[in-house]
């Protein structure tokens, strides 16, 4: 008979699964040697958290849960940040992790705490396997509910004892489809009324617009409509950025141009938006806002957000329940009220597109990466002060192509995540963008990327500075503290791993280097100077934008 771990990998074919990102550790060595005998390829990553990110990556491109493992102990507690990453950034994940003998848990142990405790919180559902006779059912479990909507992460325990058991149980569960449920009809109507009778509606999509064919749904009702639409960090690329009405993105925690479509229209519909990533506080100071909120789920109870109408169901069935709706008598002016800001917009948008300064502008850098990359080459994005430019400037024109974690919002994720994504597309460009803060936090899986010769270009903002953070402090105090810190010479770093080392040493030849870059068959590390003197000159630009008549 198979025993329990066997069990479990195979159980994990059965899913489909094709990557398991993760280290070993003396407890779940059985598994390890089961996943040798199997089909699924086991990729060795020099930290749990990168293994993490891997499969956070992986699972928010593919909608399929990404696979994560890690001992007991310090291997669990590393991979805590990229788990509770994939669940409020809403992409599907399953962690694995080893554990002490069961005859040791009741007592003080080496390196045994209660991890099934501890990831709880952080996860949709988890639980310890404690026999071998349950293993087929809990994969089955841990993958359907890391998979439903809203997606998340899962955790299973498999302690040492029990994943060297005999497993009376050996069969898998065949994977069969679930529907989701239809929008309730009424609602459906009621939301086509609300929309009919406003005269500015502005659509708000989020991050679940880019999930289980919303995307499609969505583009065809703009294109019946007209109607203005704008997207949160995690929502680029839901419109396209050709759409004459899109304002592109909104999250910065201040007035821009896309605030003024937001106090001028009457009717916010709210389409997958998570308020996780970007409260409605900022954008419905009063708490008067009609909305309209169609989501998988029901709205989440906040005093600014506070729907009229809720259409609860599969976004993209609800989207072409409305499409359905409309008529040629639907007026096409509604999003009329748009064009003055989109255009205000633009126009901060081609700023610095031709500045040889050095070091150079954050939009100068923008600029020639939008410049590179084709509309289904993919982008991703650390969390720094340069999130905040990407997210306001990198026009995404197709879904998942400019990542973004904004709803954990994790330093160290691009690297990391950029391997996930070549695996995923092999054929298409990955970049990342990293400040050289988050890129030392996962650092060591330059290293992995090289072992397994994918060739992703991963730029580094560098300004020696925790730029975000000291941004914020001198807007709020005039002055920065405990923020600054030393860099290694990066390029000599990225060739003692074997990568590519360039560095950007003059403000006009970036669309050079990154051509050169992507001509390379392996990763490589680019070194560019920036000046975050930009950041507060938005700030203080941003808070003199009157707007206009």
């Amino acid at each position: 008979m198979p025993n329990a771990a066997q069990v479990m990998v195979k159980a994990l074919e059965n899913e489909n699964v094709k990557y398991i990102f993760g280290l070993p550790g003396e407890e779940n060595i059985e598994f390890m040697e089961a996943v040798r005998n199997s089909n699924i390829q086991f990729i060795l990553t020099r930290h749990e958290q990168g293994a993490g990110f891997m499969a956070d990556v992986y699972g928010r491109l593919t909608g399929k849960a990404g696979v994560c493992l890690a001992t007991l102990g310090p291997g669990a507690t590393n991979l805590f940040t990229p788990v509770a990453d994939a669940n409020l950034d809403r992409a599907p994940l399953v962690a694995i992790t080893g554990q002490s003998s069961t005859s040791q848990m009741h007592k003080e142990s080496h390196q045994y705490i209660d991890i099934v405790s501890m990831f709880k919180p952080i996860t949709k559902w988890n639980t310890r396997i404690g026999q071998a006779d349950i293993v087929a059912e809990a994969v089955r479990k841990a993958f359907k509910t890391a998979e439903a909507e809203k997606p998340g992460a899962t955790h299973l325990e498999l302690p040492e004892d029990v994943a060297e058991q005999e497993c009376q149980k050996p069969e898998y569960f065949e994977i069969r489809k679930v529907r989701r449920p239809a929008p309730d009809y009424k609602a459906v109507k009621a939301a086509m009324e609300l929309i009919q009778k406003a005269e500015k509606p502005l659509i708000l999509a989020g991050n679940g617009t880019l999930r289980k064919r919303a995307t499609k749904q969505l583009r065809k009702f703009l294109e019946s409509t007209g109607i203005g639409i704008c997207n949160t960090f995690m929502g680029k690329g839901a419109a396209g950025y050709k759409y004459d009405n899109n304002l592109f993105t909104i999250g910065l925690q201040s007035r821009d141009h896309v605030t003024f479509a937001f106090e001028e229209a009457d009717l916010i519909i709210a389409i997958g938006y998570d308020i996780v990533e970007y409260s409605p506080h900022f954008w419905n100071p009063d708490g008067k806002k009609r909305i309209i909120h169609i989501d998988f789920e029901q709205a989440e109870v906040d005093y600014w957000y506070h729907p009229e109408v809720e259409v609860v169901g599969d976004i993209a069935s609800t989207l072409w329940e409305l499409n359905e709706k409309i008529d040629k008598s639907f007026p096409k002016g509604k999003g009329e009220f748009i064009k003055k800001h989109r255009q205000n917009i633009l126009e901060d948008l081609s700023e610095h597109a031709d500045s040889r300064d050095f070091p150079l502008k954050p939009q100068k850098i923008i600029h020639d990466i939008r410049a590179v990359l084709d509309n289904h080459d993919i982008l991703l994005s650390d969390v720094g002060a340069h999130k905040m430019w990407i997210a306001r400037m990198y026009l995404a024109h197709e879904p998942n192509t400019c990542l973004i974690s904004n709803g954990f919002a994790t330093m160290g994720i691009a690297l990391p995540g950029g391997i996930a994504a070549k695996l995923v597309y092999p054929d298409r460009k990955v970049m990342t963008v990293s400040g050289d803060g988050g890129f030392m936090m996962n650092a060591q899986e330059l290293e992995t990327a090289v072992r397994l010769k994918t060739p992703t270009v991963n730029m580094i903002w560098t300004d020696s500075t925790f730029g975000l953070i000291e941004w914020k402090q001198r807007n709020k105090y005039g002055h920065a503290f405990g923020t600054k810190f030393n860099n290694p010479d990066w390029v000599q770093f990225a060739e003692s791993f074997g990568a590519v080392g360039m560095k950007v040493n003059k403000g006009d030849s970036l669309q050079k280097i990154l051509n050169k870059a992507f001509s390379y068959d392996k990763p490589v590390v680019i070194d560019c100077p920036v000046d975050y003197s930009e950041n507060m000159k938005l700030t203080e630009r941003l808070g003199q934008l009157v707007c206009p008549l």
